[in-house]
């Protein structure tokens, strides 16, 4: 058992297990409760609630046994980060104000990857973490974690095949090619080191994919609202209707909101919704093409277990795209694989969640 005191209002506690999920973390961040299991059948059967106060009565016992660790583990992670801000500050990348400039513009650049051209947006400081976007999401849709992730991170955030800026190319739409699409960009921006890799939704499905193919080139892994596909994994909650319509373009605003956020978090953020949400550029044609890519995608739910790197798997409790029974999977499936549930977060939790997500990620990046 280990136990990190992160700052005053947050805890985290880690239970390595070898088998089934290996982290049990809870994190309580003012009203948003973040928890994990320890098991995907205990999760199943029991009620969020019962689940809870399993993990804090756990908790209490071993808070009692250890806090004479506390400070010691304090100034471990606090030289940690110290020691990563100046590495940091050495960075060859552009620094944050620099990019900042490029995101206000709306300006990206671009870069030849095979048939394509990438289109792309490069910003921050320090080690670089790439973003692989969701089924139709464009580099506009992350939300407000970048700049706050690129305080510490170069950001390297891209339009994927056929979506956005980037062209479309002509070879065949598969899990194979997005993963080589994926690798090729890291390679023409010359980065030699491992990378950290985070991936949203499909991007998640990517990630995996590209872990298990390019294990050298990954240094963490971040799979967020995903799952790992095949038969195992439970589909979108959604009616065949709407389904059908967010899988080739028809869909509305109100339904792709419907989507990505709980209906009761939407209306009390409907004013900045609808002020700053933009639909995803992308045509019918491609969607189909990734709607197809998908419907031949074997999962990866059978080859994730001999990932060797540390892997955090992120999910909203109240997520109806990607069940978070999904991500359960994920984490019981991958050798001590960090779980997080956000109570409340739909599919678009980096987008309602920024800064809890971020002190997640930057935790666990310095920890692992």
């Amino acid at each position: 058992m280990k136990i990190f005191k992160f700052d005053s209002s947050a805890l985290i506690i880690s239970i390595i297990v070898t088998s089934l999920v290996s982290s049990l973390l809870v994190y309580s961040i003012g009203s948003n409760l973040i928890h994990a299991t320890t098991s995907l059948d205990q999760s199943v059967r029991q009620s969020q609630d019962e689940l809870q106060s399993a993990i804090n009565t756990e908790a209490q016992q071993t808070i009692t046994e250890t806090i004479s660790n506390i400070n010691n583990n304090i100034t471990d992670v606090a030289d940690q980060t110290k020691s990563s801000q100046n590495k940091n500050d050495s960075s060859p990348f552009p620094s944050h104000h620099d990019a900042a400039t490029i995101i206000d513009n709306g300006t990206s650049q671009k870069v030849r990857v095979g048939d394509i051209d990438i289109a792309y947006r490069l910003f921050g400081k320090g080690d670089p973490l790439l973003f692989i976007p969701g089924f139709s999401m464009t580099m506009e849709m992350w939300g407000p974690i970048l700049e706050n992730l690129a305080e510490n991170h170069t950001i390297i955030i891209f339009d994927n095949r056929g979506i956005g800026e980037t062209t479309t190319g002509n070879k065949t739409f598969s899990m194979n090619q997005f993963v080589n699409d994926t690798v090729g960009l890291i390679e023409a921006l010359g980065i030699e080191k491992p990378i950290d890799l985070l991936g949203l939704s499909l991007g998640g499905m990517i990630a995996q994919e590209l872990a298990l193919s390019y294990p050298e080139n990954i240094k963490h892994l971040i799979v967020v609202a995903s799952s790992c596909g095949g038969e195992e994994s439970l589909p979108a909650q959604l009616s065949p209707r709407d389904l059908q319509s967010m899988q080739t373009g028809t869909a509305n605003i109100t339904l792709f909101l419907h989507a990505l956020f709980p209906d009761k978090w939407i209306r009390e953020n409907i004013d900045t919704l609808n002020s700053t949400f933009v639909l995803p550029q992308v045509s019918q044609e491609n969607l189909l093409k990734y709607g197809q890519a998908l419907g031949k995608w074997k999962g990866s739910c059978d080859s994730i277990s001999s990932i060797d790197k540390p892997v955090l798997v992120i999910t909203g409790t109240d997520d109806i795209t990607s069940p978070p029974i999904n991500s359960l999977k994920i984490a019981e499936k991958i050798p001590g694989a960090w779980l997080i549930q956000l109570k409340g977060a739909g599919h678009g939790v980096m987008q309602q969640y920024s800064e809890t997500v971020n002190d997640i990620i930057e935790t666990f990046l310095s920890l692992t």
